[in-house]
């Protein structure tokens, strides 16, 4: 072979060579594209001047760029504060030519911010010098999130059952719902459903002061984002309030907080919404679905042990209001001895007997009937306040009843015998059995259906003779409604004392409102004077204490249904009493005059002799009482 065709055969040889190495490097190519194309974690390569080289599909699935958007390009999206521990990261690259696990946040296209970790490495040329790099970004976001989500759970599922005061239970959620969804404020807000108002009951914001401003907040249940949300039970995520249009810009006023971006979320129970979770200004990136359904997570946890919260606390004050009235009970015990009726009964007698006495001696002398018609008129006052501590103390000890009917009994015959010799009243022994009867024997109260509008007629009807001397104007309104079922001496005693409580706090003058109508199906009775009112401590302890409204020095001539007449301090303790044991509810509402804010200052007791008072007009505006009255059906 001649050394022109061995030069020949060589050339084939490097050709041949060569086309299977450009082959391979086809091939391997192609497997290389197909494994980056299908690699479910995000590669990024990139050169030495941070521009993009090249990004895989899952790059662009997780991120939202395309290759197209970014090659040749600088993707900016490294958050504002992880730049410094990105170069960190970088520097740790180049010194050990790869990284691992290294944790950190990135931007995506859209806004959102995704917790990440990064596997990465050096890029070389031939001559072993560094080209650029390629990074695996492993995108962590739900697992890192679902960790913390468990952690805070477990927190707040350990906390349910640690805490007895809501205040405490809802303080520490509050504070790790801040640290789940990541945000500068986040609030619980509660339903008043009485009042269809939410208020602030946490607010995890800045400090304890910024707290106290939030917790002065009300506002109506219809009003605002959480006001939408707590009357729609769906989630809400405003992105930018200065687009909403129903933003409550009144909290923002208020309080030291600037609003940007907020979610809500209705805490529910299976049958009513009772509150709403609020979160304000995301710190990172925006609110997405995701923290829809972590809040939603935490509110359907809570809902229920927030609602046993609020029932255990009720039940707690109902407790304290039970221990208040059996003070009061012990306080009367004190105050009054166990036999006061006894004495108060024979004292009557006396004066009784004393005037006849008078009267057959010829001394008819009208100042000294007049001291005996006082001293009668303060005995019936204790014996009424007897009665009405009966009542209160709910059980009645008839011991005197059971000792003078046993004595009259054991000695019928001596008694008959002296009466027969001393007296020609030969059923002396029998009028004294019937008198011990009606002054001292248990009285069996029974429930009977009554008509309330025709019942309450003739009560009007009675006590009308009794404030005929005083000049007021009342405005009687009785409309037809159900009948109710109770006993009829109860419901004269709790009409009566309201009624006269009315009278006697409204200054000549003055209107009364009487008014019995249809309310939900069940008859209502309002009584309202446009007198004097209650003093907030007044207003606080007239339920919970047995004290008479006006000093004694105020009444102890006076007259029932006089102005300020006083003298039955229990009425509306004793009216709450039996709204315990009968069927209906009390509720109060009263204004105090502000001419006399304090109890110890006076109305004059006529509105035509107040100097602040113009027309009567002045005084009806001015204060009073209004006693609700709502009955079951019978």
């Amino acid at each position: 072979m001649t050394p022109l065709d061995r030069e020949k055969e060589d050339l084939r040889d490097i050709k041949k060579s060569t086309t299977q190495l450009y082959q391979e490097s086809r091939l391997a190519q192609k497997r290389l594209n197909a494994m980056l194309k299908f690699l479910p974690d995000p590669v990024f390569v990139f050169n030495l001047n941070n521009t993009v080289e090249y990004i895989n599909p899952a790059f662009e699935r997780v991120f939202g760029w395309t290759l197209k958007e970014v090659k040749g390009k600088n993707i900016r999206f490294v958050p504002d504060h992880l730049i410094g521990q990105a170069k960190q990261g970088m520097k740790l690259l180049y010194q050990n030519r790869l990284v691992h696990d290294f944790e950190t946040q990135r931007y995506t296209k859209d806004g959102r911010i995704l917790d990440i970790v990064i596997n990465g490495s050096i890029l070389y040329d031939e001559e072993d010098k560094p080209v650029g790099q390629v990074l695996i970004l492993r995108d962590m976001t739900v697992e890192k999130r679902m960790a913390k989500t468990n952690q805070i759970m477990f927190r707040i599922s350990k906390a349910l059952h640690s805490y007895q005061k809501l205040g405490d239970l809802i303080a520490l959620i509050n504070s790790e719902i801040q640290k789940l969804i990541s945000v500068e404020g986040a609030f619980i807000l509660l339903a008043d459903q009485k009042k269809d108002q939410l208020y602030f009951f946490s607010a995890q914001f800045r400090d304890k002061e910024s707290e106290k401003l939030f917790k002065k907040i009300k506002f109506p249940a219809d009003q605002g984002v959480t006001g939408h949300v707590y009357k729609t039970g769906k989630p809400l995520m405003i992105p930018d309030v200065s687009q909403c249009s129903f933003f409550l810009r009144r909290v923002d006023e208020e309080t030291d907080m600037i609003t940007k971006n907020m979610l809500s979320v209705p805490i529910q129970l299976q049958d009513r919404t009772i509150g709403v979770v609020a979160v304000v200004n995301k710190l990172h990136g925006a609110f997405d679905t995701t923290d829809i359904e972590l809040l939603s997570m935490v509110t359907s946890t809570i809902a229920l042990p927030i609602e046993n919260t609020r029932i255990n606390e009720a039940l707690r004050k109902s407790y304290k209001e039970l221990k208040t009235l059996n003070r009061a009970k012990d306080k009367v015990i004190n105050h009054l001895a166990h036999e006061l009726k006894t004495p108060v009964s024979v004292l009557g007698a006396s004066m009784t007997l004393l005037s006849k006495k008078l009267n057959a001696l010829g001394i008819n002398s009208q100042p000294i009937e007049n001291i005996l018609n006082r001293g009668r008129r303060n005995l019936q006052r204790i014996l009424d306040i007897q009665y009405e501590v009966e009542d209160l103390l709910r059980k009645k000890e008839f011991k005197a009843y059971h000792l003078l009917t046993r004595l009259l009994d054991a000695c019928r015959d001596e008694l008959d015998s002296l009466i027969a010799l001393e007296s020609e009243d030969t059923d002396l022994a029998g009028k004294i059995h019937r008198k011990l009867e009606a002054l001292f024997a248990p009285k069996d109260l029974k429930s009977r259906t009554l008509h309330l509008d025709e019942y309450l007629e003739e009560i009007i009807r009675q006590l009308r003779p009794e404030f005929s001397h005083r000049r007021l104007f009342p405005d009687i309104r009785i409309e037809k409604t159900p009948p109710v079922h109770m006993p009829s001496e109860i419901l004269d005693i709790v009409i009566k004392g309201l009624v006269r409580n009315a009278v006697e706090y409204t200054p000549d003058g003055g209107k009364i409102d009487i008014i019995l109508r249809t309310t939900d199906h069940q008859p209502e009775l309002i009584i309202r004077d446009y007198g004097i009112g209650l003093t907030r401590e007044k207003r606080r302890l007239i339920l919970e204490n047995y004290f008479t409204p006006p000093e004694s020095i105020h009444y102890a001539t006076k007259n029932p249904y006089d102005f300020n007449a006083g003298g039955r301090g229990f009425d509306l303790l004793r009216i709450k009493l039996f709204s315990e044991r009968y069927p209906y509810t009390l509720r109060i509402e009263s204004t105090r005059c502000p001419v006399i804010p304090e109890d110890t200052d006076l109305c004059p007791g006529d509105i035509s002799l107040c100097p602040a008072c113009q027309t009567p007009e002045d005084c009806f505006h001015s204060g009073g009482t209004a006693v609700h009255l709502k009955f079951g059906k019978a």
